[in-house]
Order: structure tokens, then C-alpha cells, then sequence
């Protein structure tokens, strides 16, 4: 299989269960341009939301023409779908990847070059937790350990501490999830996986046994999904552990709820009562503890490390998926030398030029349309936030393509005027020493990467250094 970036571990949430293929965009009009007119459309980002972007402008215009800049050397993020390789190939389309839009080029200059802009290139930030200790050694944000287990070059120097027993991840979405399972996977699991060999030494050291998912509301409010919670449960040589009292009258409300959150609280109360797959006696644990917020993260003696975490009890205000955690006044601490915050992703600014909101970490938009000023949109995380699934990123992008389409239409972009597109910010780029990858570049890389993986058993060994990534691809 053609993966980038990936754990076949993070891959199954990230990929198969929530990934929905489009091969198909029903109902929409193929549009064309006067002769002699072909659209040039800019997308910043390679990874999901920028393809699907890509791929509904491709499929609905039938002479549009759309370049992808991405920062890193290679496309997809932490994904891979067949359909994306699929768009980077289709004819009207390049990719051009180790490009740092607001740094090799500026936002203005893509705006000088294309007839539209569409900025997708996700959250690169971590949200901080704000709380006294965050700075401790052993602390983490899950970013940062998902990306050095996935091999993202920039986390390549992470050298997590698994000395501890007991390790608590802050949140309980689908990422949490992921690095609990990561962490308490047996090695045997793990070594059948493109995780990569550093990750999977340090692991295979490792002395976490136990880890603690916590949440600031209940088990009706849990915020990942059944496919991920269910190969939770089913982990080989692990067990869960929950506690009974948080599940009190759980029971007496799954005929209220939605299918799919009646079916995912059912599992849960499943596995609180010891009916799963699981292992009974086991020798590692993994279990939810609900109504909790951080407070504090608890030094060691040396008061450099973490030794403990100090959290906020809290009640429930309201019901099911709308209740509010307020805190009770009442505290408790765990002890436990890791603490992993899964607490979620914030987008950045990467140009001064382009609308952002600070405190939301979005650029302002109007279904996709920044203002002021028509050809310049955005889709995914930057444009509403970390949320939602793969199918909410798609069907986002989709929408942000199809305003695009209509401006196009209307005439609200003046696709008439000459724009010299990606031969003009190649030129640039050359005479700033930027050395950009093509996707035939990358597909160099992609095969020298799963070369080394076959030497060693697996089905690919990541190449974790940018600069090697380049050697490789221009060879």
C-alpha cells in the first residue's frame, strides 16, 4: 500500500473507519471556460482538506488548472487515500512539496500568479493547557508524540520518557485513543507496522503499563467513536479499567440517544463491566476516568520532571451531548510520570497579509470566501476549526471548491486575465535556493522508504531528516 506518514495503528482511525472515497461529485455541472482560458488555482496544503479541495474543482471544472504547495517533502499529512494519489496525478494537476508558503513565498505573490488562492493547510500548533507544570519533562502534547511515532520530521527528536508505570492522556477523542493504543500495543503488534524504528526501540523499553484517558465530562459526552473505542477494547494483552460509578444511570437513557452514540456508549458499558474481549487479569490496563479537568502537573523531587497530576472534580449541568463540566470544588491526584494533552490543534498564521482570528485560530470566512477581496479562500481546520472527521473535512472542502466555482461562474474571478500560475513562483523559488519536490519526486522517496522497510521486515522504514528526503528525491 502507498502510505506516507503513517502508523497502521493511528492509520485504521485516521483512514479506513472515517475516510469516505468520492469518486464520484452527483449533481454538479461540468463547468468550462472561454477558449483559450484555463482557471489557475493555488491550494496551500497537502494534506486532506487541500486534495479534497483539489479534487471536487478538478472533476466539476473541465479546464481548471491546480497546483498544491505543501511544507513538507511529501503530500497527504498523516493520510493516505487512494483517490488522493489519484488527484496528484490527474493531468491538470502538480504537486509541489518542501515549499513554506509565507516563508519561501508569500501569500501575495501566489495572488499575483493564480486566479484564486485557497489556503488548506491545516493546525500546526498545539493548544496549551495553561496550567502550572506544563513545562515539566514527561509532559507532552499529542501532536508532538503522534508525529514522532508517525515519523513527521520535525518531532523526530522528541525521546519520550516511558520510564513510568502510568501514563494519563488529556482528552478522549479519537487521537487520545490513538496514543493509548500506541503506547500499551505489543511489540510484536507494532513491529507489523511502518511505525517508525526509533519509535518502535524506545517502545520496545517502555515501561507503561497503565493508561489513563481523562475527560472533563461524562461517558455520554466522550468525544471518539466506535471504531476506534472498539479496537481499544479488543487490544490484545490489555484490559480496561473503569470506574462503576461513573456509569451510574447510563444505562437508563441509551434509548434517548442517537444510534451512533447509543451504539458507542454501549460498548463502553461493556467494557466497564468486564464483557469486552479484553483480558481479565491482563498485564496492562487502559480505562476512561470521566468528570475530571487538569489542574496542575505534579513535579518530582528534582522539580524538573512530572510525577502527578492534580485534577478538578466536576458535575454535569444539563444533558446528554449539550451537559456542561463545572467544577464541584473538590480535587483528587493521580500519580503518573507521563501526561500526554490530546486536548486538540490550533492553525496558524502564516502570512500578515491574510485575516485571522487569534482566539479562534481560524481565518475568517464566509462558506470558504475570505474577505475582503475576491480569490482568496480557505477549507479544513483553518477554516473552522480542528474538528469533526475526515468526512467533515471532505464535504468542507467540498463547499469551500463549489463557492469557488461559482465566483468563477459569475465572474466574480476574472478568469480571463493571463496569470503565469506555478512558472512564476517556480522562478522565484529557484532564486531563493528553494529546492521544491514533484510528486514524481516523491514517489522516489515513497519507494526507497518501503526498499528499507522490506530489509527489515516491515512494510516501510519512514526517512525521518528533510535533507535526506531531498538527496533521495532529486537522485
Amino acid at each position: 500500500m502507498n502510505v506516507r506518514r503513517i502508523c497502521v495503528l493511528r492509520c485504521k482511525s485516521l483512514l479506513n473507519s472515517k475516510y469516505l472515497r468520492s469518486s464520484q461529485i452527483v449533481g454538479v455541472r461540468k463547468l468550462t471556460s472561454p477558449s483559450g482560458s484555463s482557471p489557475k488555482v493555488c491550494i496551500v496544503g497537502g494534506g486532506p482538506a487541500g486534495f479534497y479541495t483539489a479534487q471536487h474543482l478538478l472533476k466539476s471544472h473541465l479546464d481548471i488548472r491546480v497546483d498544491l504547495f505543501e511544507r513538507l517533502p511529501v503530500p497527504f499529512g498523516l493520510n493516505v487515500i487512494n483517490t488522493f494519489t489519484q488527484t496528484a496525478l490527474h493531468e491538470r494537476c502538480n504537486f509541489f512539496g518542501n515549499v513554506s508558503v509565507g516563508k519561501d513565498v508569500s501569500v501575495a505573490e501566489l495572488r499575483q500568479a493564480y486566479h484564486a488562492v485557497v489556503l488548506s493547510y491545516g493546525a500546526e500548533g498545539n493548544r496549551h493547557l495553561g496550567i502550572p507544570g506544563e513545562d515539566l519533562r514527561g509532559v507532552y502534547s499529542a501532536k508532538d508524540f503522534v508525529g514522532w511515532y508517525n515519523g513527521l520530521p520535525g518531532n523526530k527528536e522528541l525521546r519520550p520518557d516511558l520510564s513510568s508505570e502510568t501514563a494519563v492522556v488529556l482528552g478522549q477523542g479519537n487521537v487520545a485513543l490513538d496514543v493509548a493504543r500506541i503506547l500499551l500495543s505489543p511489540l510484536d503488534i507494532l513491529k507489523k507496522t511502518d511505525i517508525t524504528q526509533p519509535s518502535l526501540e524506545a517502545l520496545a523499553g517502555s515501561r507503561v503499563q497503565r493508561v489513563l484517558i481523562v475527560g472533563r465530562r461524562g461517558p455520554l459526552q466522550v468525544a471518539c467513536t466506535i471504531k476506534e473505542l472498539r479496537e481499544m477494547v479488543n487490544l490484545p494483552g490489555t484490559m480496561a479499567d473503569m470506574v462503576t460509578a461513573d456509569f451510574e444511570g447510563v444505562a437508563s437513557v441509551l434509548k434517548d440517544l442517537s444510534r451512533p452514540r447509543k451504539r458507542l456508549t454501549e460498548l463502553l458499558l461493556k467494557a466497564a463491566q468486564g464483557g469486552t474481549s479484553g483480558q481479565v487479569g491482563a498485564p496492562r490496563q487502559w480505562g476512561f476516568r470521566f468528570l475530571r479537568s487538569p489542574l496542575e502537573i505534579l513535579p518530582a523531587d528534582d522539580l524538573t520532571s512530572a510525577a502527578g497530576i492534580r485534577l478538578a472534580v466536576n458535575v454535569l449541568e444539563g444533558s446528554h451531548e449539550g451537559a456542561r463540566a463545572v467544577p464541584t470544588g473538590e480535587v483528587e491526584e493521580l500519580k503518573c510520570g507521563m501526561v500526554i494533552s490530546s486536548i486538540g490543534y490550533r492553525s496558524l498564521c502564516i502570512d500578515p497579509v491574510v485575516p485571522f482570528d487569534q482566539h479562534k485560530a481560524v481565518i475568517p470566512n464566509t462558506v470558504g470566501r475570505v474577505r475582503p477581496g475576491a480569490g482568496l479562500y480557505c477549507s479544513g481546520w483553518v477554516k473552522r476549526g480542528p474538528t469533526g472527521v475526515i468526512a467533515t473535512t471532505m464535504n468542507d472542502s467540498f463547499d469551500t471548491a463549489r463557492s469557488l466555482l461559482q465566483d468563477l461562474e459569475a465572474g466574480v474571478i476574472d478568469a480571463s486575465s493571463v496569470k503565469p500560475g506555478s512558472r512564476a513562483v517556480l522562478s522565484s523559488l529557484e532564486s531563493r535556493g528553494v529546492k521544491w519536490v514533484s510528486f514524481s519526486d516523491w514517489e522516489k522517496i515513497d519507494k526507497e522508504e518501503v526498499r528499507r522497510g522490506q530489509r527489515i521486515g516491515k512494510p516501510r522504514e519512514k526517512i525521518l531528516d528533510v535533507a535526506e528526503m531531498l538527496r533521495v528525491a532529486h537522485s
